[in-house]
């Protein structure tokens, strides 16, 4: 069901200082802002990065929600992700 990618020591701290990019096309896409966590068993769902935000706008972006079994790798300064179509949401 879920990867199993291990951080052994790694921290939220340390996840949110970590660049996610895409494997497809090499894509930038932030970094975590949030994390979404089964509380039942304690896995992380997803990862959560900004997405895309218009130049100079007031509004907040729209969140990028990527599913926990699309990391192909967890790096040092790095993130990389499977080239899927991540899940859109709106924030409030």
């Amino acid at each position: 069901m879920h990867n199993s990618v291990k951080i052994p020591g790694c921290t939220i701290d340390e996840l949110k200082e970590k660049e996610v990019i895409s494997v497809c096309d090499g894509r930038r896409l932030g970094y975590i802002c949030d994390l979404t966590v089964d509380i039942c068993n304690g896995c992380i769902l997803s990862i959560i990065v900004p997405g895309c935000n218009k130049f100079f706008s007031f509004k907040k972006p729209d969140m990028i929600n990527i599913p926990w079994c699309n990391i192909e790798k967890i790096g040092d300064d790095t993130i990389l992700v499977k080239p899927t179509m991540p899940q859109v949401r709106k924030e409030k």
